[in-house]
């Protein structure tokens, strides 16, 4: 099965706060997100970083994903410079891009972490799974918003563990309902 997430930011203290996160430090937030990540994900699923791994940890992003479950593949993010000069953390990921078009199911996806206003296949109905913009309602998202098929992989807003295409769609219309 493919799953998505981003913006985890392990090891950052500030997204607990700027994110409104339900975590009292950051050793909590760290713990409980590698647990609701291996509670959610097989050794088979393959898992899309759709970036920011961690920024400003006190531990490498190897510490990160050598536990977590399943395959791992890392499109990177603004915050994702650690990972890709962590020799380590490079090679427990399958694969590492700045955009990358794939399939999941019968829908054509293009993963990038910044939201974008047309991306591949824009008008032959592909989809958008971007991170970035956290659970912020700027003006980012109430553009993003306006998109049917671009999808907020943001943890905050798919429950902190990584989420199927269908649980993107629906955690996206009900962020929209929220907000």
């Amino acid at each position: 099965m493919n799953l998505y997430i981003s913006d985890l930011h392990f090891g950052h203290k500030n997204v607990i706060r700027f994110d409104g996160r339900p975590y009292k430090d950051v050793d909590e937030m760290d713990h409980t997100l590698i647990e609701m990540w291996n509670s959610r994900v097989n050794k088979d699923d393959t898992v899309y970083i759709v970036g920011d791994l961690c920024h400003r940890s006190a531990r490498p992003p190897h510490w990160y994903l050598s536990q977590l479950a399943g395959h791992k593949i890392l499109i990177v993010g603004n915050h994702d410079h650690p990972v890709l000069k962590d020799g380590e953390a490079m090679r427990m990921l399958e694969d590492v891009q700045k955009i990358l078009v794939i399939k999941d199911e019968d829908e054509k996806v293009i993963l990038c972490h910044y939201p974008i206003a047309e991306w591949n296949g824009y008008h032959r109905g592909s989809w958008l799974i971007y991170g970035h913009i956290h659970n912020r309602t700027d003006e980012a998202y109430q553009f993003m918003k306006t998109k049917e098929r671009a999808l907020n992989a943001g943890c905050m807003i798919n429950g902190y563990m990584p989420a199927s295409m269908k649980e993107l769609i629906r955690n996206n219309e009900r962020f929209k309902m929220e907000n």
